[in-house]
C-alpha cells in the first residue's frame, strides 16, 4: 500500500498492510533546527512516516506565526497590526479593528514556537454584534489546495479544516474571549452565549460552501477547549456537540471525511464525540502528556464506530525516552487501539526539541506492526 492508501483505509475504519504511522502537524520550528529547514513533505519521507500534510491557507489563524492579517481587512473589518516587538524570540502584536459601529481591539505574544493571545477581542457583551455585521469570512481558494494535493500524490494525505483562530464554534470563541468568562456565561447567561456561538456557525458554515470541490483527504475540526479536561460533559453537551454536528453535517455533505479533535481530554465524552457525526477522533493524548484516560481505554468505549488518530506522547516517550520505551508503547498500541484497525498511530500533539534519531525509532517500531 501507498501511505495515501494505508491512511484512508485506517480512517475509513478498515485494516491496511501495517500499522499507518505519522504525527501531529510538523511544526516549521522543529524543520529549521533539527532537520536544516526542508519541508513537511520531505521531512515524512526522510523517517518512512505516513505524510499527513496540513494546508493552511486562508484560514486566518491568529496563532499562526507568519500571519498576515491586513489581506483579511474589508472596507468595514479594517484589521490595523501595531508591531510592538519583532523580536522572534518575544513577537508582540497588538490589533486594533475599526468598524462602522465601534472598534475592537486584540493582543498576542509569541516566540519562534507558537503566538497565544495575551487581550481578548470580545470584551462586551454587544461586541458580538460587530462580529455578526462585519467580521468577514474569506473564500477558500481551489487552486492552491489542488497543487497541493498533486504534489503529495500517493505519499500521504492532504488535511484542510475550516475558517476561524479554531475550527469548532466553542473552541473559536474561546479564542475571542476568556474560557473562563464563557464558561459562566454558560449559566448565567446561556441565550447569549447560544447566541455568540451561532454567529460563529453561520460564518464557519459560509465558509465551508466554498471548500465545494476542495481536494482534502480529511478535514479536521474541534478543539482542546472542548475537551473534558476543560468543560464538563454537560456543557460539552450543550455549547459544543450541537454546533459541532452541524459543521459535521455539512462537511459530509460535500463528501469530506472529518476527524474531531480533543487532545486527550475524553473522558466522559465519549458518547458524545460519536453522537457529533465525525469519522474520527484524535488526537488520544495519554495521561502522561496531558490527556484524561488512556488510548486504550478510549478505544474499548468507542468499539470501532469512529476511526481513532495520535496515542503517543511525544514528550515523555519520543522526546525523552529510551528506544526501547518507544518500541514498547507503540507496540502496546498496536495490540490494544489498533488490533483490527481504524487506527493511525501518531504523536498526540506539536513536538519542538524532539531528537531526530528518535523519530526514526518510532517510525521504524510502527511499521513493524504488521496485520
Amino acid at each position: 500500500m501507498s501511505g495515501k492508501q494505508r491512511l484512508l483505509c485506517a480512517l475509513n475504519k478498515g485494516k491496511p498492510d501495517r500499522l499507518p504511522v505519522s504525527l501531529h502537524q510538523w511544526q516549521p520550528y522543529h524543520l529549521e533546527t533539527h532537520l536544516g529547514g526542508i519541508g513537511a513533505l520531505e521531512a515524512f519521507e526522510l523517517f518512512g512516516l505516513d505524510a499527513q500534510i496540513q494546508y493552511f491557507e486562508s484560514m486566518g489563524q491568529f496563532w499562526l506565526i507568519e500571519a498576515d492579517f491586513s489581506r483579511f481587512s474589508t472596507d468595514v473589518w479594517i484589521d490595523e497590526a501595531t508591531v510592538v516587538s519583532s523580536d522572534p524570540d518575544n513577537r508582540v502584536v497588538h490589533h486594533s479593528i475599526r468598524t462602522p459601529e465601534g472598534t475592537l481591539s486584540y493582543k498576542t505574544a509569541g516566540d519562534r514556537r507558537t503566538t497565544w493571545l495575551t487581550e481578548y477581542l470580545v470584551k462586551h457583551d454587544d461586541d458580538i454584534q460587530l462580529i455578526r455585521k462585519y467580521m468577514p469570512v474569506p473564500r477558500l481558494d481551489l487552486e492552491p489546495v489542488r497543487r497541493l494535493y498533486d504534489e503529495i500524490g500517493d505519499r500521504g494525505i492532504l488535511r484542510g479544516f475550516v475558517w476561524g483562530d479554531q475550527v469548532g464554534c466553542w473552541q473559536h470563541a474561546c479564542c475571542l474571549m476568556d474560557v473562563n468568562e464563557l464558561i459562566m456565561r454558560s449559566f448565567d447567561q446561556p441565550d447569549w452565549l447560544h447566541e455568540f456561538l451561532g454567529i460563529l456557525l453561520q460564518k464557519k458554515l459560509q465558509f465551508i460552501e466554498s471548500m465545494k470541490g476542495a481536494r482534502f483527504d480529511l478535514v479536521e475540526t474541534g478543539g482542546g477547549a472542548a475537551s473534558s479536561t476543560v468543560v464538563s460533559p454537560r456543557l460539552h453537551e450543550l455549547f459544543c456537540m450541537p454546533y459541532d454536528r452541524k459543521l459535521h453535517d455539512a462537511l459530509h455533505d460535500l463528501g469530506f471525511l472529518v476527524s474531531y479533535h480533543t487532545c486527550g481530554g475524553n473522558l466522559g465524552i465519549e458518547e458524545l464525540i460519536v453522537a457529533n457525526g465525525c469519522d474520527v477522533s484524535e488526537t488520544l493524548a495519554p495521561k502522561s502528556v496531558g490527556g484524561n484516560q488512556e488510548p486504550w481505554e478510549f478505544a474499548a468505549k468507542i468499539a470501532g464506530r469512529v476511526a481513532m488518530i495520535g496515542g503517543v506522547d511525544q514528550f515523555n516517550v519520543v522526546t525523552r525516552g529510551t528506544p526501547q520505551e518507544i518500541r514498547d508503547t507503540v507496540r502496546k498500541l498496536f495490540e490494544t487501539v489498533g488490533p483490527r484497525g481504524g487506527y493511525v498511530c501518531s504523536l498526540s500533539d506539536h513536538f519542538f526539541e524532539t531528537p531526530p534519531e528518535k523519530l526514526r525509532i518510532y517510525a521504524d517500531a510502527a511499521r513493524e506492526c504488521v496485520y
